[in-house]
């Protein structure tokens, strides 16, 4: 358990901006040139010919997001990671798809303001979408929402409306009614986890668990209940809030993996990443250090507030909290895979092989109970 601390601790409240990380530097003079080459966004970037920087948002595992500075103005820019990628992730074009549409029907999704597929400018599709200033929980309360009564649980409750919100979104009322293919859309996840698995498992042996998970996932299939817009990776430290206020989340990051199916996927990978009272040291999440000390409601206060603001039947939520923690270990293990080709030089991706394994056997544990 001293590896898993060891993931949590790099995550206690970092900086929300850093310099950009060594190898992951743009060509920053074609970008430029071509941003302001364009006439959309010369009329949504204030000042896009003033002094350019840039900074990177450090935290993320994935997706490369840098904060763009011209003159007064701000936007980020989103772009998928160096080197090999799996089928159908870090996919920009539905990223913009889905954000340059969402806010109208669902005020914490950030507008997107322009999709770039000439990957001859940063080697690959990005986007641009605008910046919103605000904080994230790493762990702990920020120094604005500490005083606050009850703020902590205050922030889950939030977290938990802003996801309940986006599900009741009729995808029709923002032109999303084809974002994805709803029928069977449970069993293919499954089914393309398991071999995206497959893709990146470890030459050495050891991923036996992993196939007895996958076997067991798909051997005990959900019904949904509906369809809705899913965000596929919703969790607290993917929603921001304004400062001093615990009771709204003002935007909701990393889009890129949004598709329409059973909104229960979503609800378990906020399971799978919220801690409990009730855990033991083996079935602990990965979390930031402290983030089971802050308040925040249980992981049956969530379904329960879930179920009161959807009217959807939670009872069966640990299936997909199972599911969402073996798709956690073949995101782990992916990342693991990229540091050993030598596509990124991040540090933190040469520790996450350490962590599948115990994911998995939470991801066995969890559906053992639940069978």
């Amino acid at each position: 358990m001293t590896a898993r601390r060891g993931v949590a601790a790099e995550l206690s409240q970092p900086p929300e901006l850093a310099p950009v990380r060594p190898g992951e530097d743009l060509d920053w003079d074609r970008l430029t040139s071509y941003l302001r080459s364009d006439s959309d966004l010369r009329e949504s970037i204030e000042g896009i010919d003033g002094p350019f920087s840039v900074e990177q948002f450090p935290n993320g595992s994935a997706n490369l997001t840098y904060l763009l500075r011209f003159g007064g103005d701000a936007v980020v820019l989103r772009r998928p990671p160096f080197g090999k990628i799996a089928p159908g992730a870090h996919d920009m074009k539905r990223e913009y798809r889905v954000l340059s549409r969402l806010w109208r029907s669902y005020p914490a999704a950030p507008r997107a303001l322009h999709l770039c597929t000439d990957r001859e400018v940063v080697g690959s599709d990005f986007t641009i979408m605008e910046y919103r200033r605000g904080e994230v929980m790493w762990g702990k309360l920020t120094p604005s929402m500490a005083p606050l009564p009850d703020a902590a649980r205050r922030v889950g409750v939030a977290t938990i409306t802003a996801l309940a919100e986006l599900h009741l979104v009729d995808p029709s009322s923002c032109g999303l009614e084809d974002l994805g293919r709803p029928e069977g859309f449970v069993a293919r996840q499954v089914e393309g986890w398991a071999k995206r698995w497959e893709l990146v498992a470890p030459q050495s042996g050891g991923g036996e668990l992993m196939e007895d998970v996958a076997a067991h996932l798909a051997s005990s299939l959900p019904a949904p209940q509906r369809v809705s817009i899913l965000h596929n990776d919703f969790k607290l430290d993917n929603c921001q809030f304004r400062p001093g206020d615990p009771d709204k989340v003002s935007a909701v990051f990393d889009w890129d993996m949004a598709t329409l199916g059973d909104p229960l996927i979503d609800l378990g990978t906020v399971l799978n990443y919220w801690p409990d009272p009730s855990d033991t040291p083996d079935d602990r999440p990965i979390t930031p250090p402290g983030l089971e000390h802050m308040g925040l409601p249980t992981r049956a206060e969530v379904v329960e507030e879930y179920q009161r603001h959807t009217g959807l039947d939670a009872s069966g939520a640990s299936w997909y909290e199972a599911f969402a923690c073996f798709k956690t270990a073949v995101v782990l293990q992916q990342l693991y895979a990229r540091w050993q080709r030598g596509e990124t030089k991040d540090p933190r991706m040469g520790e996450r092989g350490a962590f599948v394994q115990p994911m998995a056997r939470r991801a066995a544990r969890i559906l053992e109970r639940s069978s």
